[in-house]
């Protein structure tokens, strides 16, 4: 009985996707920037405010680490929270991984803010922002610090508009 050909359109178009696919992962990560930062380097990266991905909240100072939170991709921020903040429950439309690098963070999950669902995540703790879902902080009698990885565009909603410290600004998508 002879064996069938008709698979093998199917499985060039697979393998030529699939090599294309492969070419299109190595040409991308070929393009990104080579980095290696010590800890005294991330410190004297530029430091701003309030920015696209991070909570607003006054005091709080972001540095870029890699790539461009505000664009399509992979971006790395390090976020210093002063001693005795509060975040307040919000989203971000991306998937983000943190870190806690310094201090001890208390994080939780919800849709408002409650002490008593907080964890406290000393450093080298990890923690997850999936897409969409409510999450809240905040810091205790020391300063954190906390390195963020997503893949933008990022941005901020709070889930009670009276708790967005930039609800001043017309503009809630940092």
């Amino acid at each position: 009985m002879p064996v069938s050909t008709s698979w093998r359109p199917w499985l060039t178009a697979c393998t030529i996707i699939l090599a294309t696919g492969a070419a299109g992962t190595l040409w991308a990560q070929d393009q990104r920037p080579k980095l290696r930062l010590t800890s005294a380097e991330l410190d004297s990266l530029p430091r701003i405010g309030a920015s696209r991905g991070t909570s607003g909240v006054a005091g709080i100072e972001t540095s870029v680490v890699t790539g461009a939170p505000a664009k399509s991709g992979l971006y790395t921020i390090l976020l210093r929270v002063p001693a005795h903040t509060e975040i307040a429950a919000h989203t971000h439309p991306d998937d983000r991984v943190a870190t806690v690098l310094s201090g001890t963070w208390y994080f939780g999950y919800g849709t408002r803010f409650d002490r008593q669902a907080l964890k406290a995540l000393p450093p080298g703790s990890i923690y997850a922002e999936p897409p969409g879902v409510a999450h809240f902080a905040r810091t205790g009698d020391s300063a954190v610090v906390v390195q963020i990885t997503g893949v933008g565009p990022t941005g901020t909603r709070y889930l009670d508009p009276h708790a967005d410290p930039t609800r001043e600004s017309s503009d809630t998508s940092h």
